[in-house]
């Protein structure tokens, strides 16, 4: 049994961040004001300059160190102590409301100014 650890090869964490953002490799690349075929090479490469893997954090609005710690496992266990089948866990970023009933709530509310607005004007009218 082996305990070598696998080696800290940036370009793949990159390139699945990337995957993960449902970002192109072309878009990356034009945020970074180069082509695609450099940042293929980038995401084959094991190694990267800091300054440029700040560039890239910075684009794909991740930290430098989110990108140096990257790790897969990691992310798969977080979405699957977050997210279970039976939603008894799960967040809810839903709507807590129906919001057909809010959109016929504000028109309600506003047939009602115009009610009350006519309504004055014609007592205007009425007392000259």
């Amino acid at each position: 049994m082996s305990t070598a650890t696998k080696p800290n090869h940036i370009g793949r964490k990159i390139s699945r961040i990337r995957e993960l953002r449902d970002m192109k490799q072309e878009a990356l690349a034009q945020a970074l004001g180069t082509n695609q075929q450099a940042i293929s090479a980038i995401e084959n490469s094991e190694t990267i300059d800091e300054e440029k893997l700040q560039a890239i954090a910075k684009v794909l609005g991740v930290s430098v160190e989110g990108i140096k710690n990257f790790s897969e496992e990691a992310v798969l266990n977080i979405i699957g102590n977050t997210y279970h089948v039976d939603n008894s866990s799960a967040v809810n970023y839903g709507c807590t409301f129906n919001p057909l009933d809010k959109v016929v709530e504000l028109f309600e509310r506003l047939v009602q100014a115009e009610k009350e607005k006519n309504e004055y004007l014609e007592k205007l009218l009425k007392e000259k």
